[in-house]
């Protein structure tokens, strides 16, 4: 190092102390900012675990209220004999108008597939006349080509006995 003056000296001095003092503050507050944190995260999860316990007891309590209530909402038009009778003949109006609604409903199916049978049947008998006029044509048309080829082969057959006998006479 080349030689420095007593104020260079003291001037360096201060400068390095002041920069090993801002370091320590930095690493004071970054300890304390850690240990903040470390607090906050225990504080969270202490909440946490008794936010969960809390749950585990309101849930069955909660449920047993609502069931209560139901069975306290089923009963109750039962608990005097004017409600009970208002209750019942409801009740067999709704009973009347779904057999009402299920019998249209399956007066309808019954219909649908009562049209759907005859329109198919229609549609079979339909193709099997067709295809029996068809047969029918067939083997009419199919008669008359042999029969012309039977009165054909009949003619030649008899013109050539004929001729046959003519040679024979002619012969004798």
């Amino acid at each position: 190092m080349p030689n420095q003056t007593t104020t260079q000296r003291s001037a360096a001095a201060k400068k390095a102390a002041a920069t090993r003092k801002r370091q320590a503050a930095a690493r004071s507050r970054s300890a304390q900012k850690a240990a903040a944190t470390r607090a906050q995260a225990e504080k969270t999860y202490l909440e946490a675990v008794a936010t969960q316990a809390e749950r585990a007891v309101l849930i069955p309590v909660g449920a047993a209220l609502v069931a209560r209530d139901t069975l306290v909402e089923a009963v109750q038009p039962y608990t005097s004999r004017q409600t009970a009778e208002r209750e019942l003949s409801k009740l067999q109006r709704q009973v009347t108008t779904d057999l009402r609604k299920f019998e249209r409903r399956g007066t309808t199916a019954r219909n649908r597939v009562q049209r759907e049978v005859k329109r198919t049947r229609t549609r079979v008998e339909r193709q099997l006349r067709q295809r029996r006029n068809q047969a029918e044509r067939l083997v009419k048309r199919n008669r008359r080509q042999v029969e012309t080829q039977v009165k054909g082969y009949r003619k030649d057959a008899e013109k050539l006995v004929d001729r046959v006998q003519e040679q024979v006479t002619a012969i004798v």
